[in-house]
């Protein structure tokens, strides 16, 4: 395939030449190959298709809510070609024969690729660790999503295990005994726990959805002084405040004051990622106060509008955040997350001067909670394409 009459993130023109799942060339007037398909890309922008760090299928166990298929096809339509599934499955997803499972399972559906992440402790006990020294080559992230590890030593001998394994922890920062009464001291606390384990024991920590302006600051003294320490925003937590928005999620929509604080550190360099959360519900069990939003779909034209058309982010720094800085932590980054020769042919166009409005009806994930509806965006996905062949295409 051969893209021609698009956009850089710079907003030059730009060509690219897909071949046998990669891609072969990037320039401007390139030559039309032989028999090759041509997608006139009509103005628009050409971006490294995105990557999501932290997001939920519901696989094994919870199909009701979300299964692989309609996960994938969400994560394409939201211009993503690779997510990174957390555990908190039913079964828990505390070996490597669920993870392959899931992994494979994504494999077959073809729209989306998948690296799925085991627990710290057996199916979120929070205490047993032996099946970590066990763990194959290829699993290399481990958390205890939704929960946190609240045992101090336990967590402190499974960063010394992570350290000794090269394996890399992905935290969501929870006091469960205060959270309660206190979600910011919650997070705040453990988020100070955490990065002093990895700084003591030189494990890499990836601080899931940071939330307060406190926890914020913590990543960054922590990366000031050389610890192998990054994270991630949400979307979500970009666009809300309490102000606007009374919905449960997970940690919860927090003040003005730290999405300001939130911004800075995109801007400074201290979040590396945006990990969407994509945690899909039913309507009966949002009623009941369930925490959490699907956000795949949504993702780009939130973080557009948001940090590009109000912030005055780069777009190039937003494709970064959602392309290059997953890939970086997934380990991705020799083939994935750049728009560059010899890199995997998964690319994603979008229309940044496209408004459009947010109808939950119809997102493609199985289930429909999403707080945005109704919200005005700009920045549609109009194509999305994995390994040389297109996953997703809206009609024109």
């Amino acid at each position: 395939m051969l893209i021609k009459n698009a956009k850089d993130c710079t907003g030059r023109p730009v060509e690219v030449w897909l071949r046998e799942g990669k891609i072969a060339a990037v320039g401007v007037d390139l030559p039309v190959p032989e028999g090759e398909t041509v997608l006139d890309a009509k103005r628009r922008t050409l971006l490294p298709s995105f990557i999501d760090t932290h997001c939920h299928w519901r696989t094994p166990g919870l199909e009701y809510k979300e299964d692989v298929e309609t996960g994938s096809r969400a994560a394409a339509a939201g211009g993503y070609t690779f997510v990174n599934l957390m555990p908190n499955t039913k079964p828990v997803c505390s070996t490597p024969e669920i993870a392959h499972a899931v992994q494979d399972k994504a494999k077959e559906v073809g729209l989306c690729d998948a690296n799925q992440t085991v627990s710290i402790t057996q199916n979120f006990d929070g205490k047993t660790l032996d099946h970590l020294l066990t763990l194959p080559g290829d699993i290399r992230f481990i958390t205890e999503d939704g929960k946190g590890v609240q045992d101090n030593a336990i967590m402190a001998k499974a960063f010394a295990i992570a350290a000794d394994r090269g394996l890399t922890i992905l935290s969501h920062a929870e006091d469960m005994e205060i959270s309660p009464w206190d979600y910011r001291l919650a997070e705040n606390l453990e988020t100070l726990r955490n990065c002093h384990l990895a700084e003591y024991y030189g494990t890499r920590l990836h601080m899931c959805h940071v939330s307060t302006a406190e926890a914020v600051d913590m990543v960054r003294q922590s990366r000031r002084r050389g610890a192998d320490v990054s994270c991630e925003v949400t979307p979500h937590h970009l666009w809300f405040d309490d102000s606007t928005l009374q919905y449960k999620v997970n940690p919860p929509i927090r003040k003005k004051e730290d999405v300001k604080a939130l911004v800075r550190a995109i801007m400074d360099g201290t979040v590396t990622c945006i990990g969407t959360d994509h945690a899909p519900h039913t309507t009966e069990e949002k009623e009941k106060g369930a925490a959490g939003m699907v956000g795949l779909e949504t993702a780009f034209g939130v973080c557009y509008t948001k940090l590009c058309r109000y912030e005055g982010l780069p777009l190039a720094l937003l494709s970064y955040l959602m392309s290059t800085g997953p890939a970086e932590l997934l380990g991705l980054a020799d083939r994935k997350g750049s728009l560059a020769p010899g890199y995997d042919a998964d690319l994603v166009l979008v229309d940044i001067d496209y408004m459009y409005e947010v109808k939950n009806e119809e997102l493609h994930s199985k289930s429909k909670n999403s707080p945005y509806d109704g919200q005005m965006l700009y920045g549609k996905v109009i194509t999305t394409i994995k390994g040389g062949t297109v996953t997703f295409q809206i009609e024109e």
